[in-house]
């Protein structure tokens, strides 16, 4: 089962990260999606992303999760 994220903007609208010139990795396990998100998740918020779901397959594990520093 492959692990990924779903990218969102501020409204909640699913946004392709190709548009965004990103590549959201399919990981292997929860471990390295988190990791992978952990490296990216500022430039994925100066991009306009503000939240994330995380997937593994098509179930949805955690989210949306906001991206915006407390």
């Amino acid at each position: 089962m492959s692990w990924t994220w779903q990218l969102e903007d501020p409204s909640g609208a699913v946004v392709d990260p190709a548009t965004l010139g990103v590549e959201v990795p399919e990981s292997e396990n929860q471990g390295d999606a988190e990791s992978w998100l952990g490296e990216t998740w500022r430039d994925l918020l100066e991009q306009g992303i503000a939240g994330v779901t995380l997937f593994s397959g098509q179930d949805r594990v955690y989210g949306p999760m906001g991206l915006a520093p407390n």
